[in-house]
């Protein structure tokens, strides 16, 4: 524990000093927990923001392009500054849990879940993006591994209430093909990141996790662009790439996956962790809100009720197993 805590401190020290080098100079001198609640804050509303982003990219180029695009470019912006420091490699043991999370964390379910927004509201990705937590205690109990707590049985029974709500009211649409097809796509991506949850839990190694992080991203978008040239027609040389989606491409990149990840880890390393898990509540809050003035998506009593609903399901989820551990 003591060498994860070392190799953990210096990681987030360093990605935050990388990040704040862009900011103010009265922010370096605010203390440790401003700073963390200050980089809550940019999580909390960056990455609600990337689902109307990937829905405005997507519309103008294909989905599993776009996917590629981002992770080949955010890992290899990762990769290519640890090596400038002379970062040790993952360990030969290290590269199959590493290929496998990134099957799962960036091909699947990044993959998956943008190409979903295509097809749905950003907003309704975001939601269901964030009921991931319901999955993992369900594995979990199927397998008879544990016993759920009450208050995570209340929880799953009001998430689903809440996607229930939200889904009463996009019933008409299930008559659509390629909206029925959005939905299951966002689904699969969603049991996709549980499952890579959860493979993290039991794989987890200790090593720099950005160095990590920027292998399965850039393998994870080497596979999704291999995917798209051999499956898609649509597929776009880089010059035909119109520039509204390459402007979602590097938002998603600098904003996302760069700032986004750096600002996170950071907010984890100095908050409790039911504190940070705030943002997963705020996010699909942002992009319905941002969803509705950027792309005119549809922001009713119902559908913002139903996600009220669902949050709080998700976050009885979560209370009841902080409370367990």
């Amino acid at each position: 524990m003591g060498k994860l805590k070392e190799v953990s401190k210096w990681i987030v020290s360093d990605a935050i000093n990388g990040l704040l080098f862009y900011l103010p100079g009265k922010l370096k001198k605010q203390s440790t927990s401003f700073k963390a609640l200050f980089s809550l804050m940019v999580v909390s509303i960056v990455w609600g923001t990337t689902w109307v982003v990937s829905k405005q990219g997507v519309m103008q180029m294909p989905a599993l392009q776009m996917a590629g695009l981002r992770q080949m470019l955010g890992g290899g912006c990762y990769l290519a500054y640890y090596i400038s420091k002379k970062n040790p490699w993952p360990g030969k043991q290290e590269f199959l849990p590493l290929f496998i999370l990134a099957i799962l964390n960036f091909v699947l379910s990044n993959g998956l879940s943008t190409w979903g927004v295509k097809y749905i509201p950003a907003g309704l990705g975001a939601i269901m993006g964030a009921i991931f937590p319901l999955w993992i205690v369900l594995a979990g109990f199927m397998a008879g591994k544990s016993s759920p707590p009450l208050l995570s049985v209340i929880g799953i029974i009001t998430g689903f209430a809440g996607i229930c709500f939200i889904f009463y009211r996009h019933l008409p649409d299930f008559l659509v093909p390629e909206f029925r097809l959005g939905i299951f796509l966002s689904l699969a991506a969603t049991w996709s990141w549980a499952a890579g949850t959860i493979y993290t839990k039991r794989h987890a190694r200790v090593f720099n996790p950005y160095f990590g992080l920027g292998f399965q991203m850039l393998l994870g978008g080497i596979i999704l662009s291999v995917i798209s040239v051999a499956t898609d027609p649509g597929h776009l040389s880089i010059s035909a790439i119109p520039a509204i989606s390459w402007f979602a491409i590097f938002y998603l990149v600098i904003f996302g996956s760069l700032i986004g990840f750096a600002c996170y880890v950071y907010a984890l390393q100095h908050l409790p962790t039911t504190q940070t898990a705030i943002y997963a509540y705020v996010n699909p809050i942002v992009a319905l809100i941002t969803g509705a003035i950027v792309l005119g998506e549809e922001l009713s009593f119902t559908i913002l009720t139903g996600c009220i609903i669902t949050l709080a399901g998700i976050y009885m989820v979560n209370k009841s197993y902080s409370q367990k551990e």
